[in-house]
């Protein structure tokens, strides 16, 4: 069986392993319905998490369906 990422509905955190509430807005909501991802190291120098509105690091999903 393929195991499927779950991408927040809110965020767009991805998280390769089941989670109940996301570590980076708090919602309970997921999807595996998701399309593309960046994956953010340094929050602090990324010109992405600013345009983004990412404040941790991780992957996160560009768009969710």
């Amino acid at each position: 069986m393929v195991k499927k990422d779950m991408a927040c509905k809110t965020c767009g955190y991805v998280s390769d392993d089941p989670i109940e509430v996301c570590p980076a807005c708090n919602n309970k909501k997921f999807t595996t319905f998701w399309q593309g991802y960046v994956i953010i190291m340094d929050v602090e120098k990324s010109q992405v998490t600013k345009i983004l509105g990412i404040t941790i690091p991780g992957k996160f999903a560009l768009r969710i369906g």
